[in-house]
């Protein structure tokens, strides 16, 4: 088949590749039981406790990240469980939703698009619910480009009732840190495609002792998610079951990328360019979706000006500009546009991208003023 030119992905995910990443796939292919295997197994285990900022071993599934939060929800949850969710949008909404397959009853603490549950709603919800077994939340919302500014205080409220504490930071994970052991995160889930610039396909979760106690102590009614057996082989240097060996190889280069650049310092530059990014959209008079007490450092959604169709200014974009961004999803759908800022992302990603939805939304007839959008650019 005749594949597409390269094409410069602004998306929530999956987010551009370095060549470096790429290259690392093309590595021959090796039996997953060998001990060529067991050596990058243990080298990608050992470069993602600097991503989670654990002593433990982090594992890696083949899955994608919504694979990692299943897992998550199944190895703790058990029917009649009683959860907190905050809810700030469509994937806080997926996430209690998995929850309450699993048997449990959710109590959700809602907020509007663009923001996020307030801490003392949270708190509030934690104290009320009695026997509660775990709090979960979302970082970072994809959807609405917003982030929980307050996962340390929260991990703590989980632990004062006794309760275990989950994070899915799938799309913030190295764009932000979350100092897993430090805060008493029980269990973090993040995706290979995010905020590490490696292909999709692989979901890595950090899992604290008490989980780990509980996962074994009760086995979880899942075979492939089972977090205890996930534990048990990885002690052995081996997977449970046949690897995507190809993608390990471009996570165990992805991950010593991460090193090399150091977290602090990633972490930096996804506040760096977010905060261009949103500055320049502002010169373009865009209503950006979040508010700005709770903006995501690696996506970024705006409202489109009226007469601007969404499927349309995409999709000139995609052609005209080779450049892709994403649309809104869930309630959203239609009314916003999502650029992800995340992973291999730099002024020139962000300035490009900027310079053409400015171009675009003039042909589209919205009135830019490009003045304005250069003095930003320039600054």
């Amino acid at each position: 088949m005749d594949y597409p030119p390269n094409k410069l992905l602004m998306l929530p995910g999956p987010t551009n590749v370095p060549d470096r990443v790429r290259h690392a796939m093309i590595r021959s292919m090796v039996n997953h039981r060998s001990e060529t295997f067991t050596r990058v197994l243990r080298s990608v285990t050992d470069k993602s406790r600097p991503l989670f900022q654990t002593e433990r071993d982090p594992l890696v599934l083949t899955a994608s990240g919504t694979g990692g939060v299943e897992a998550a929800v199944w190895n703790i949850v058990r029917p009649g469980d009683r959860v907190v969710v905050p809810v700030a949008g469509e994937f806080g909404s997926r996430l209690a939703e998995v929850i309450e397959l699993a048997g449990a009853e959710t109590t959700r603490v809602t907020s509007e698009p663009g923001t996020v549950p307030s801490l003392e709603s949270v708190e509030e919800a934690v104290r009320k619910v009695r026997g509660l077994k775990a709090v979960y939340v979302v970082h970072n919302e994809t959807s609405a480009g917003t982030n929980v500014p307050y996962i340390e205080r929260l991990a703590k409220a989980a632990a004062d009732a006794g309760a275990f504490f989950v994070v899915d930071a799938i799309s913030s994970l190295g764009g932000y840190a979350l100092p897993v052991d430090r805060w008493g995160i029980d269990i973090c889930v993040t995706g290979s495609q995010k905020c590490l610039a490696a292909p999709p396909g692989l979901a890595l979760l950090s899992v604290s002792k008490k989980a780990a106690d509980f996962i074994k102590g009760n086995p979880p009614r899942v075979r492939y998610f089972d977090l205890g057996r996930q534990i048990d082989f990885l002690a052995h240097g081996e997977t449970p079951f046949t690897p995507a060996i190809p993608l390990y190889y471009a996570l165990d280069e992805a991950l010593s990328w991460l090193i090399e650049e150091g977290l602090e310092v990633r972490v930096e530059r996804h506040a760096r360019h977010a905060k261009s990014l949103y500055s320049l959209l502002g010169a373009m008079g865009v209503r950006l979706l979040a508010d700005e007490r709770v903006r995501s450092n690696t996506v970024v959604a705006g409202y489109y000006p009226q007469g601007v169709d969404d499927k349309v200014f995409r999709q000139k974009l995609n052609d005209e500009q080779d450049i892709v961004i994403g649309a809104g999803v869930g309630n959203l759908k239609g009314k916003v546009f999502r650029v992800g800022c995340m992973g291999d992302i730099s002024a020139s990603h962000v300035n490009r991208t900027a310079a053409a939805m400015a171009l675009t939304f003039q042909k589209m007839g919205y009135p830019v003023d490009l003045k304005a959008v250069s003095a930003v650019l320039a600054s």
